[in-house]
């Protein structure tokens, strides 16, 4: 397991925004920037972790303990079966 992975506090917020069920348009609201912006950060979340779906990329993050020690989540996204 890789654990050399570190992902920017702003990357941190969006996947934990997603991993809320919060979608694009929701997360550029919270986090007061566009759309696109938000997408550039999912791309590089995307690429870090290795997952091409944000189920994917927060089930690796927690995996690798990313959203700190003690946060024990493996949330669904909304939308997805678990």
């Amino acid at each position: 397991m890789d654990t050399n992975i570190r992902l920017t506090s702003r990357e941190t917020e969006v996947l934990r925004l997603l991993a809320r069920g919060c979608t694009y348009i929701q997360v550029g609201d919270r986090l007061s920037v566009s759309v696109h912006t938000v997408e550039s950060h999912v791309k590089n979340i995307y690429r870090k972790l290795n997952a091409h779906s944000a189920r994917a990329a927060v089930w690796r993050a927690a995996e690798l303990r990313l959203f700190g020690e003690s946060a024990v989540m493996y949330p669904t996204v909304q939308g997805e079966a678990p």
